[in-house]
């Protein structure tokens, strides 16, 4: 899993949808907080599935309070 570092990177768990058990890495806002959303291409035909962030931070990094492991649920797909 991706380590928190200050505005670095956080583990994104896909809770479920077609990508239910993945991890990607994603990055914090600028303001340090998890993106609301993800969106993750599907095929080299412009579709896309979007995540939602569900409010759920699963996993903290030790000494900072930061969020190492953010859940999100699939929103649906979106089309270019």
């Amino acid at each position: 899993m991706s380590m928190t570092t200050a505005r670095g990177t956080y583990t994104a768990k896909l809770l479920d949808g077609p990508l239910e058990g993945r991890t990607v890495a994603a990055s914090f806002l600028d303001s340090g907080d998890p993106q609301g959303r993800i969106v993750l291409p599907a095929n080299d035909r412009g579709k896309k599935y979007v995540y939602r962030r569900n409010g759920e931070i699963s996993e903290f990094v030790d000494g900072t309070g930061a969020p190492g492991a953010v859940d999100y649920s699939y929103f649906g797909p979106e089309f270019e």
